[in-house]
């Protein structure tokens, strides 16, 4: 059964001319609380896309007028990076291949039963997690001021960040991203992806933690027809489906050794073995690593291997937390504020001084991911006046630099902290603890396993 938390909400788009297989899924999606909106053709599904704005779309590849393969590329060359899964009862497997490689998420063969697709979204839920900071579309439209392309700065260190990224963007080198999660990690990578001679070619991304580590070996590799129960047919993997484009590896800290030691041999042979298959395949592929961890340290407590981590770390990187960066803040909050009243019909307004003095003193431990729920709650409660104080609802008590106490010891020390008393203070609910640290479940849930493995089995009731 699909699991609506999380902003599974979010609407649908369905791209389908036959009218029974429209009706069945508006029917199914709907009783799983989605929104779902239908097109007929690829034109009609353009013109829904910039009205509603789903989070994911489903699509016929034969498609009367405007084809579901044209209507892939243009969703991509336009910007759009949410999932797109392709149905095809059409040229078989081969189709949806081709689909891939030039931006699909995944396919579905028809008929398919309901259960594949609920699995499936449920996945890509975890795997394609929204970023705050995702504004390629709209910020061209909105912003005020005349921030880099693709990631909303004014922090003096971020923008260096960016120009160093943007002189080895022309580069092979491998880079690695670390910060704490919803910086804005994955938005930086596909800026680097953008300022690349790689930019006309697929970017593609994985979600490290989000996949156990069976499953996430064969969605990076791949699989031959027949390698274990259930392979009904072969499967390029992510490293094949970016085969001269970009490759990210989103929270590669959760990998476990034994995959790492398979990643490497990919990174130093350039080339991938399919599970199943006797014979490797050549890929050209630019690798981003990101992570919420510091490796180096992680290197030392023998939780990622040294070889790797050199190999990643050509030219490493690390993005500040939002609450250095004060000036961002306001940038953000204005940002994701006229974005909600447009998105709510309401009527343009600004927040007061005191509330935005009140949202820098904010410590923001979920980042962007916070701050842009906080702006939402304010704007609903606000109705179409200005966003004031009382607007703000926050979930704990702000620390000011006189109060605030000094962290101690190492960062993983004080991540554990900081996830075990969230926990507490939501007495045990794991969604509402994840969504506060700006987490997915699936991550806290590995979190945890975590600490009890490493000390000794202790016993963990939350």
């Amino acid at each position: 059964m699909i699991d609506t938390e999380g902003g599974a909400s979010r609407g649908i788009l369905v791209v389908e001319d036959d009218e029974q297989l429209q009706s069945a899924l508006t029917h199914a999606l709907s009783q799983h609380g989605y929104a779902v909106t239908v097109a007929r053709d690829g034109y009609e599904g353009l013109e829904r896309m910039e009205r509603e704005a789903p989070w994911l779309v489903l699509t016929d590849l034969n498609l009367p007028g405007k084809g579901g393969m044209e209507f892939l590329r243009e969703v991509r060359s336009q910007g759009y990076h949410m999932p797109v899964v392709v149905m095809t009862a059409y040229g078989g497997v081969d189709a949806a291949v081709e689909a891939l490689k030039y931006g699909a998420t995944d396919f579905l063969q028809k008929p398919f039963p309901l259960d594949r697709l609920e699995k499936l979204i449920d996945q890509l839920k975890y795997e394609q997690p929204v970023s705050g900071l995702d504004v390629l579309r709209e910020q061209e439209r909105n912003r005020r001021e005349e921030p880099r392309e693709g990631f909303l700065t004014r922090d003096p260190k971020v923008l260096q960040t960016i120009s160093m990224l943007e002189m080895v963007a022309g580069s092979q080198a491998t880079i690695l991203i670390q910060g704490e999660s919803g910086t804005g990690k994955e938005v930086l990578a596909r800026h680097v992806h953008r300022h690349s001679p790689r930019a006309s070619q697929p970017f593609v991304a994985i979600n490290c933690a989000a996949l156990p580590e069976g499953l996430l070996e064969s969605e990076l590799f791949g699989y031959e027809k027949g390698a274990f129960t259930g392979a009904l047919a072969r499967r390029c993997g992510k490293f094949e489906l970016a085969h001269q484009g970009t490759l990210l590896l989103d929270e590669i800290g959760e990998m476990s050794l034994g995959l790492q030691a398979k990643l490497l041999r990919v990174l130093q042979e350039r080339e991938v073995d399919r599970l199943g298959s006797r014979q490797p395949v050549q890929v050209d592929v630019r690798v981003i690593a990101t992570t919420n961890r510091n490796l180096a340290q992680e290197v030392q407590a023998g939780r990622f291997r040294e070889d790797v981590y050199y190999r990643l770390s050509v030219m490493p990187f690390t993005i500040p937390p939002l609450r250095d960066r004060p000036a961002d803040v306001q940038l953000l909050a204005e940002y994701f504020a006229n974005r909600s009243l447009r998105r709510n019909r309401r009527t343009p307004c600004e927040i007061s001084e005191e509330a935005m003095s009140h949202l820098k003193r904010r410590p923001w431990r979920g980042n962007v991911r916070e701050l842009e729920n906080v702006i939402e709650r304010g704007v609903l409660l606000a109705g179409n006046g200005p966003l004031r104080m009382e607007h703000f609802q926050f979930e704990e008590p702000v620390l000011t630099a006189n109060h605030a106490s000094a962290p101690s010891g190492t960062i993983w020390e004080m991540e554990r902290e900081l996830i075990l008393k969230t926990l507490e203070r939501h007495d045990g609910n794991r969604t509402h603890a994840a969504r506060t640290l700006g987490i997915s479940i699936r991550t806290l849930r590995n979190k945890l396993r975590e600490y009890r493995q490493l000390n000794g089995g202790l016993s963990l009731s939350i």
